[in-house]
């Protein structure tokens, strides 16, 4: 799981950087699937990751306005904030994955692991979206292979995980 978390992230790190190649038109322009633009689906990566993050565990739902986060710049910061938050999470998570929890947003109950997967195929899903609006523009999308990555997010010192 914790390699999956660290996949995405690189995965989303590489999107930020290809992003630079676009001027802001295209950023913004409105696609077909997906969520609308590519500048809105990196914003909604985050914030649904962060979001279900913090339901589990049972922190307050943090709202924020995509109109706060106009630029690769802006969301990145976002990212690497919320993600600092998330590792401090599933680095001392008890590992509980058959807990029951419910949302702010939803009073259905739902098991961790259910979540967790939820958030991993969600990033996962939408970063294949990015990859069918980068061939639209006949640009090389983001290597989607999990295969020759380091994976370093979660080692701890001394630790051969």
């Amino acid at each position: 799981m914790l390699k999956f978390f660290d996949y995405n992230w690189q995965v989303r790190d590489e999107w930020f950087d290809w992003c630079k190649q676009l001027d802001e038109e295209e950023l913004f322009k409105k696609r077909s699937g997906g969520v609308g633009s590519i500048l809105y689906t990196l914003f909604h990566i985050v914030d649904v990751e962060y979001s279900w993050i913090r339901g589990i565990g049972q922190k307050e739902d943090v709202l924020l306005e995509f109109e706060s986060h106009r630029s690769i710049q802006q969301i990145k910061h976002f990212s690497d904030r919320c993600r600092e938050e998330i590792t401090e999470f599933l680095l001392n998570w008890d590992g509980n994955k058959e807990k029951m929890v419910t949302v702010p947003w939803d009073d259905t109950p739902y098991m961790v692991e259910d979540i967790i997967q939820h958030v991993i195929a969600h990033e996962i899903h939408h970063t294949g979206q990015l990859s069918v609006w980068a061939r639209e523009l006949h640009l090389e999308p983001v290597s989607a292979n999990v295969v020759g990555r380091s994976f370093q997010s979660f080692k701890k010192e001394g630790s051969r995980r």
